[in-house]
């Protein structure tokens, strides 16, 4: 007979990750129902983007949305794109299997991470369809087509109708076709029509076409030709490993590669001067409670304690900062174009903040633009704009948990009246952030919002108040021209009356050709002064672009007193 403790425990089941994410899939995004239909789409065109970027393609993706039900809110959404396509025994894990991927395992920087996301929209699709993705893959000289679907209880791909055929013009491409339900399509700042726009102005070498559900066609062409170098792949920094990542990285090892074997290897800036520093930390006694660390043994026997000591150990050592040859940035020059293609400002600003790391030892940089004029800013019921945020990480637009994201805190926490901007929601500005980092400290699996880090959160910062005081510069000078105008409109008023008074003074002269001469006076005079006051500020911007300790340095010493 069964005791009391063993009825207790008679409903203790396993679970798989499928099963997890199916009962909380707002953890992957799928909340609310445009925003369900944004992640879609975010989730293949992130892929199909990162996919064309391994193969050296310029990416060409079509996004075509199709209402199936309106009463239902069931959508059909394809995406096809012009990279490599997935090979016949990855295609399942690609599309129907939690956390398989190319993206997890590695240190480099990439737009997705935890190879979720378009397994996540296989399940989105049959738990609210109950209907299958289909999808059709051309590589090589080979074409698959097939629908799939995912074991919840196994998370496992389930591929049926597949066909497998030969490809002899070797067209090469993803096309994925889902049915949606609990979706909504709308133009709101959440939309799929914001994400596409959002993409195309951080991607200037994609080309985006959107089909909406009316049958109307958005297309925004590339505005560059060349396909961004591959990011490096590079090894962890000491400091940025925590305990655990320590130990799971040495028991990977095979059993010939040493503790010191494996510290210079798969870890950068260790050499061999560095190992034998660490040894004698240790195993010198040169600090209180630290284990005993044998350097010859392997790796694969490293203990808890022992990493421990060895994380301890590596605060304590002086370290050459991270590498950051691995972060691609998308370039000042490429966001210039894309927001001139797109936005059309009056005037824009573009910076490239300096590589920093967080967390100790993970390498990052941030990209901050500000567009002012133009199509630059939102627009609200009434026709009017408005100061526009657009977050970003490593190129990837950012559409919700606008709240709880460091990008948000940094931009609210700028006083824009000290860059002459009143009031930043009633603007005409847009303010563009990208953070690049081989790890987005995203807060969540929804890689919606990004955690507020100090030091990520001090960057941002900076880079907005770098740009904002280049647009500062501008609209001052906007100011003063605008001020000279109504001066000059002011005095030509008097010309007339002040030409005939003088002439009559004088008894002598005409007051038309009097006049006349008193216009061009005056005209030439304020001309002088508008345009002394454009090339004054155009040399005062240079100046803030210049190295050295200039008004950016000024500007954070300042805001560390604040």
């Amino acid at each position: 007979m069964p005791s009391d403790t063993d009825k207790i425990f008679s409903n203790f089941k396993e679970h798989s990750v499928a099963e997890f994410f199916k009962k909380n899939k707002q953890m992957l995004g799928f909340s609310g129902k445009t925003r369900s239909l944004t992640i879609i789409v975010h989730e293949y065109v992130t892929n199909s983007i990162d996919a064309a970027e391994e193969g050296g393609i310029l990416p060409e993706i079509t996004v075509k949305v199709d209402e199936v039900d309106k009463l239902a809110e069931r959508y059909r959404v394809s995406v096809q794109d012009n990279g490599p396509g997935i090979p016949k025994k990855h295609i399942g894990k690609a599309l129907g299997q939690m956390l398989a991927g190319t993206k997890f395992h590695r240190y480099a920087q990439q737009r997705g991470q935890q190879g979720i996301g378009a397994t996540g929209c296989t399940m989105y699709a049959q738990g609210t369809t109950g209907k299958p993705v289909k999808f059709i893959s051309e590589y090589d000289s080979k074409k698959l087509t097939g629908e799939i679907t995912v074991d919840i209880k196994t998370n496992s791909p389930n591929i049926t109708n597949l066909v497998e055929e030969e490809n002899p013009e070797k067209k090469h491409g993803l096309y994925v076709e889902g049915e949606f339900g609990e979706v909504k399509y709308d133009r709101s700042l959440g939309s799929v029509f914001e994400y596409i726009k959002r993409t195309a102005l951080s991607n200037p070498h994609v080309s985006l076409t959107l089909i909406e559900p009316n049958g109307e066609k958005v297309s925004y062409p590339r505005s560059v030709e060349t396909v961004p170098q591959k990011p490096k792949e590079t090894e962890p920094h000491p400091l940025g490993l925590a305990v655990s990542d320590l130990v799971d990285m040495a028991h990977r090892e095979g059993p010939s590669t040493t503790v010191a074997v494996f510290l210079r290897e798969r870890l950068q800036r260790v050499s061999d001067a560095k190992v034998q520093e660490l040894a004698a930390l240790l195993n010198g006694g040169a600090a209180a409670n630290m284990p005993v660390v044998d350097f010859k043994k392997p790796s694969r026997e490293l203990t808890w304690p022992e990493a421990e000591g060895l994380i301890r150990a590596f605060s304590m050592v002086k370290w050459i900062a991270p590498e950051s040859n691995c972060l691609r940035p998308i370039g000042a020059e490429q966001i210039q174009k894309a927001q001139a293609a797109i936005l059309a400002p009056d005037f824009a600003a573009v910076t490239e903040r300096p590589p920093k790391i967080y967390k100790g030892g993970i390498p990052f940089l941030v990209e901050a633009a500000i567009a002012w004029g133009g199509n630059a800013g939102h627009v609200d019921s009434n026709n009017q704009r408005g100061g526009d945020l657009m977050r970003y990480a490593n190129a990837a637009p950012l559409l919700f948990d606008i709240s709880g994201c460091a990008i948000t805190k940094a931009v609210k926490d700028v006083e824009w009246k000290r860059y002459g901007i009143a009031d930043f929601e009633q603007a005409p500005v847009t303010v563009f952030v990208n953070l690049v980092s081989v790890h987005v400290p995203y807060t969540s699996a929804g890689k919606q919002a990004i955690s507020d880090e100090d030091e990520v959160y001090q960057e941002i910062k900076y880079a907005i108040m770098e740009v904002a005081r280049k647009v500062q510069l501008h609209i001052g000078g906007m100011r003063r021209e605008h001020d000279q105008i109504e001066r000059r409109k002011a005095i030509l008023r008097y010309v007339q009356q002040l030409s005939r008074d003088l002439t009559e003074l004088a008894n002598k002269g005409k007051s038309d050709e009097l006049a006349a001469r008193l216009t061009r006076l005056i005209e030439t005079k304020y001309m002088t002064q508008i345009m002394e006051g454009k090339n004054e500020a155009g040399e005062e911007e240079k100046e803030t672009s210049k190295g050295g300790k200039g008004k950016k340095e000024v500007d954070e010493e300042d805001e560390g007193e604040e």
